[in-house]
């Protein structure tokens, strides 16, 4: 019996009917409370966007909901939030002033189905091609332009379309400022400062309030109590309220048009979700919320644009602002999108005598703070450590001056442009200390550089001692046989040569020897051998025939010895630092005593990073049972209590004899050790049995037969017998600990989890595992923490 179902009386179905279940749709307060703040950024920054194209002011608003309800349920970044964008304030106002108001709306539902096309033949993914200080960037220069711009109103004056314009006026609207907007804007800054950190117990309880609902009320109320004569909301009438017509014009111009119009709408919208996984990676204390799919994100783009531009709203992207804002007010989920989108409806439509009521100027300080934020020191810092700062001021300076699409385009040159420089440029120097030749090399050590390479070898004389230092990422083929050559012909001649890489502290002297195996770490592996030279491979298999008829008897030894030369260098000093602090791995993981099972080789993990328990058929006894083992409770409360990791996974596996052998089994059997430890299996066996509709499944591909259906309800009956250990449940409760169910199939080196959905104990029977290769991407350019699990 299942450790979660409930216990069966003598006059019950043994197959009992499940109640049915109700989907409600729940909104979490913090969805409730980030739908807020990001509808009082976009009410005045889509009417803005719509007065600086030229377009009706009601369209702002249109794209607003839009992008808000259609993308928010359809795109595939959960946080991010869409409406009409500032980056594509000049190509809308290009587009009305050639082809008119209705022919703009028509352009922007082609583009919407140009998007859909776009989505279906999955190109989406080339956006993480693009650097992060590209994408932190182009957030800065997006940052700055809201801030400038929002200033002048902040100060009581109009801002203008160029930053630049904004910039030169800025002494002149410092010169006749409106007091009462000053002080409107002082009042809203102060109040969305100081609501956060109001001190607890109190500030607990006035923190669920968000801070800019209190900044912009708090001010609202304030300006109507004094009486302040200042700039207020104007909502626009609906009675003029024009549709999408049919473009008209040269056929060429308007297939530009519709081009242009889904590229930078396009382009935007990837990067922003790119950008918005970073901002929620980055969140501490917050939910975690799935990466996105960039391919479902276009489709969300491209049908929110065909309702937009059928309804008579502007095209629409994914906004930066409001997707920060969304991120930083704590966001989990895209109902807080789908919320904002329809606070905009029923404030354009029932709110607007209150609406009208609130202070231009205190929405602007509220943007304008929003703004500066989006200009991260944490984000120059990396790009700083990285030395990528040319590219993010370009993105940066672009941006700002020449729009969004422009500032992305000049980032992703400039980093094109610093790449074939860093390829190219190696600097290659010798020297003569103490009777030592030294050539050091800095930098790629790539074709272009072996004629340099060349001519400075070769002035290391014959018969002497020579090290050659290489302090670079990168060495191609050309390269390396060129060094070999040299090293070959060095020593052939009475001189000794050593090559040391600086970055790893790995030595080679003198000419390899062809019959020891020169395998680095995770070499291919053959029929229990590294794939070493054919030189090498026949002279061991010789060695071995002619000393043992037994070939693999010193197969242990030579592994040893394999280690000791080739690996032990590399992670010497990584093991020294864990001899001295102690083991502090973050993740138990719980799988098969398969040999075919490497853990560190299909979770990417090295020394320190997982805390394993290996045991036939990957079982976890259920605590409190009769003669039960304790060996795996035993690692699972040491793991949980003492060593405190944050996740187990409990992963099976292909052609799993324990579940062959569970299958296979016969009642009456004698109690041998192996059938008596696979007891703790036969729950699994009843989760299929029990006649359940949904069994798990795996994602992309029908599951291939019996074994490998009963291994994955195996994984997930596990998990449920996990949540009944004490130590687990409680870490549970405490929201210390995560669970993870994970199958990998041996023949396709293929790694399966378990989604969410089938994480949750009861509502398991319907888990579905999904190919890790189509739900995880690497969008940070970074080397990865080492050990991190998949």
């Amino acid at each position: 019996m299942s450790a979660c179902a409930p216990p069966r009386t003598e006059h019950s179905s043994p197959h009992p009917t499940p109640p049915p279940r109700r989907h409600r749709f729940r909104v979490e307060s913090a969805d409730f409370s980030a739908s807020i703040a990001v509808f009082l950024i976009a009410l005045p920054l889509s009417l803005g966007i719509a007065l600086a194209t030229g377009a009706p002011l009601q369209a702002g608003l249109v794209a607003a909901a839009v992008g808000g309800i259609v993308a928010g349920r359809i795109g595939g970044c959960p946080l991010q939030v869409s409406g009409p964008a500032a980056g594509l304030t000049v190509v809308t106002a290009d587009l009305i002033h050639q082809y008119g108001w209705r022919a703009t709306c028509g352009i922007t539902v082609l583009a919407g189905l140009a998007q859909l096309g776009l989505g279906c033949l999955k190109v989406a993914r080339g956006a993480l091609a693009v650097s992060p200080a590209v994408v932190h960037g182009m957030l800065a220069g997006i940052g700055i332009t809201i801030a400038v711009a929002q200033v002048h109103i902040v100060l009581g004056g109009r801002p203008d379309s160029s930053v630049l314009t904004n910039l030169r006026a800025l002494p002149a609207q410092l010169a006749h400022l409106d007091p009462a907007a000053l002080v409107i804007s002082a009042l809203t800054l102060t109040l969305l400062l100081a609501w956060p950190r109001i001190p607890d117990p109190v500030g607990s309880l006035l923190r669920k309030v968000p801070a800019a609902l209190v900044a912009v009320v708090g001010a609202t109320v304030t300006a109507a109590l004094t009486g302040l004569t200042l700039p207020r909301v104007d909502l626009p009438s609906w009675r003029s309220h024009a549709l999408a017509g049919l473009p008209q014009g040269p056929t060429l111009g308007i297939v530009a048009a519709v081009l242009t119009t889904t590229l930078v709408c396009s382009v935007q919208s990837l990067l922003g979700a790119v950008a918005v996984d970073k901002l929620a990676a980055g969140r501490t204390g917050a939910a975690r919320v799935a990466r996105s799919d960039l391919d479902r994100e276009l489709l969300g783009q491209g049908a929110a644009n065909i309702v937009s531009g059928a309804l008579g709203g502007l095209p629409v992207a994914g906004v930066a602002v409001r997707s920060t804002a969304n991120v930083n007010s704590g966001a989990v989920s895209r109902n807080s999108t789908m919320l904002h989108g329809a606070l905009v409806v029923i404030a354009a439509l029932l709110l607007v005598p209150l609406l009208e009521q609130i202070p231009l100027a205190s929405l602007a300080a509220l943007v304008m703070a929003v703004g500066i934020q989006m200009v991260s020191l944490n984000h120059i810092r990396t790009v700083t450590r990285h030395r990528e700062v040319p590219v993010y001021a370009a993105t940066t300076l672009g941006v700002v001056c020449l729009g969004v699409l422009q500032g992305v385009l000049l980032g992703i040159a400039v980093a094109v442009a610093l790449a074939l420089h860093r390829l190219t440029h190696t600097r290659i120097t010798h020297e003569e200390k103490e009777g030592v030749h030294h050539v050091r090399v800095r930098g790629q050590l790539t074709f272009l550089a072996v004629p340099r390479l060349s001519r400075t070898l070769h002035h290391v004389p014959h018969g002497t001692r020579a090290v050659v230092e290489l302090d670079g990422s990168f060495m191609d083929h050309a390269a390396y046989e060129s060094l070999q050559d040299w090293r070959s012909s060095h020593t052939a001649r009475g001189g000794s040569a050593e090559l040391k890489d600086r970055r790893t502290g790995v030595r080679s002297a003198g000419a390899p020897s062809s019959a020891v195996c020169r395998c680095r770490p995770w070499t291919p592996w053959r029929n229990h051998r590294c794939d070493m030279p054919a030189a090498a491979r026949r002279s061991t298999v010789a060695a071995d025939s002619a000393g043992d008829s037994r070939p693999d008897t010193h197969e242990l030894a030579r592994g040893i010895s394999s280690f000791q030369r080739n690996t032990a260098p590399l992670v010497r000093e990584e093991l020294a630092r864990l001899a001295r602090e102690g083991q502090r791995p973050s993740q138990l993981f719980l799988t098969c005593a398969d040999s075919r099972l490497v853990t560190s080789m299909i979770t990417a993990s090295g020394p320190g990073d997982l805390f394993v328990v290996r045991n036939v058929g990957n079982l976890v006894p259920p605590p409190g049972q009769e003669h039960a083992d304790d060996s795996v409770a035993a690692a699972i409360e040491y793991a949980v209590d003492v060593l405190g990791v944050r996740s187990i996974t409990v992963c099976g596996h292909s052609g799993c004899g324990a579940m062959q052998a569970l299958l296979a089994a016969e009642p009456g059997g004698a109690p041998t050790p192996l059938r008596r430890w696979l007891r703790y299996g036969e729950p699994s066996l009843a989760r299929l049995a029990d006649g359940h509709p949904e069994r798990p499944r795996l994602a992309p591909r029908p599951v291939a037969d019996a074994v490998e259906e009963l291994s994955l309800a195996n994984v997930v009956q596990q998990l449920a017998h996990l949540r009944a250990h004490e130590s687990v449940a409680r870490a549970l409760a405490a929201g210390a600990l995560e669970l993870h169910g994970m199958y990998f199939h041996v023949g396709e080196a293929r790694a399966y989890l378990l989604g969410d959905e089938g994480a949750e104990g009861d509502e398991a029977e319907g888990a579905v595992f999904h190919d890790v290769r189509e739900d995880v991407r690497e969008e940070v350019r970074e080397v990865p923490e080492v050990g991190s699990l998949v």
